[in-house]
């Protein structure tokens, strides 16, 4: 379901009193059953919530789940030296899942191509199948988790419920934040009880998303989507306004969502990382990354730019570091050309304007 459906107005406060019921209620009788049933609790409404969207893909979710959750337990088990195999078999069993369902037809369609040119007359298949909801976050997050637990950053979580309501969490299930799980996994151990500040706090910040996506972002997108359909029909001044307005679109689109998620974590009591910093008031590329959605760049930043190296090395290697990164930032976005060309023009513009100090101090790379 989604956040702005009659469903989801529904849904969230039954979820909330049912989960104010427990942890106070219970609380009073069996205090050390409280936690655990909470947990149970907001992991079958997590499920439940994601089953709304396609009941058949809770087999995906709970794969990943599996996997990470036992890799995680695998690595604390043995010696560090033999961590790396079930890291590698953690991320090649998640990223499998994630490249078949979002990667494949787009992998196939640009291949079959060349292999036609070449004149092999053979062509990879391709597969109808439906994009799972909320597969790149849920996947980034669970894999986050994985290097941590092998770098030694977090200890493995040994309950499986915990462990899994990290991954599964309903507000940001489908949209992110990208939580970490040294944020988001120990929240789920404490006891969070109804606070009537922390409620209507969550409350307002959720109806500002809401705001920003139904009002303004959905009301845009009947304008934008109007002209960047039959663009030819239109004079270069409307051109100009779509675009315009797009960008307010998507951010407020986005950012909603966020709001949305942040807010009603917040209800129950979790903070969620900020995902949106004002982001159009930035004073540069580097800075924009910092702002918009913070969650990626920092993911890509701690588990793909700095294991490339990041800055540790020469001023060529850090512009490369840069240009994979971005490349994987426009891939994550859409499996599709104009995603690709997106994360790397960022790229660029990234190596450009680190390359301009440099060169207006005589020094070497930044």
């Amino acid at each position: 379901m989604n956040f702005n459906s009659w469903q989801f107005l529904v849904f969230f406060p039954v979820v909330a009193v049912g989960y104010f019921a427990i942890t106070m209620k219970i609380r009073r009788v069996q205090p050390a059953l409280s936690n655990t049933l909470s947990q149970v609790f907001l992991l079958g409404v997590s499920l439940f919530f994601y089953a709304c969207w396609n009941p058949v893909y809770l087999g995906l979710i709970l794969f990943s789940v599996a996997v990470t959750w036992l890799s995680g337990i695998l690595m604390a088990g043995t010696a560090p030296e033999n961590r790396k195999i079930f890291l590698i078999t953690s991320l090649a069993l998640n990223l499998g899942v994630l490249f078949f369902f979002k990667y494949y037809n787009f992998f196939a369609g640009t291949v079959n191509p060349l292999l036609s040119t070449i004149g092999t007359g053979a062509g990879l298949p391709g597969f109808n199948v439906l994009l799972p909801v909320g597969i790149s976050f849920y996947t980034f997050q669970a894999l986050g988790y994985s290097i941590d637990v092998y770098r030694g950053t977090v200890a493995a979580e040994r309950n499986f419920v915990s462990y899994a309501l990290f991954v599964t969490f309903f507000p940001q299930l489908v949209a992110g934040p990208i939580e970490r799980t040294g944020n988001l996994l120990p929240q789920f151990k404490a006891d969070h009880v109804f606070d009537y500040d922390r409620v209507t706090s969550g409350l307002k910040l959720a109806a500002w998303g809401m705001f920003k996506k139904v009002v303004i972002a959905d009301r845009l997108a009947v304008y934008v989507n109007g002209v960047y359909g039959d663009p030819a029909v239109y004079p270069a001044t409307a051109l100009a306004l779509a675009t315009f307005f797009f960008t307010f679109q998507i951010y407020c689109d986005f950012s909603g969502y966020s709001d949305l998620a942040i807010g009603t974590a917040r209800v129950l009591g979790f903070n969620l990382m900020t995902n949106f910093r004002k982001p159009y008031f930035s004073k540069s590329i580097s800075e924009f990354w910092l702002r918009w959605h913070i969650s990626l760049s920092t993911w890509l930043k701690d588990y793909i730019y700095i294991p490339l190296g990041g800055n540790r090395k020469s001023a060529f290697r850090q512009k490369i570091n840069l240009l994979i990164t971005f490349l994987l930032s426009g891939l994550w976005h859409g499996a599709a050309w104009h995603f690709v060309i997106w994360g790397l023009l960022h790229g660029v513009y990234q190596v450009i304007e680190r390359s301009i100090p440099a060169r207006i101090n005589g020094g070497g790379g930044g």
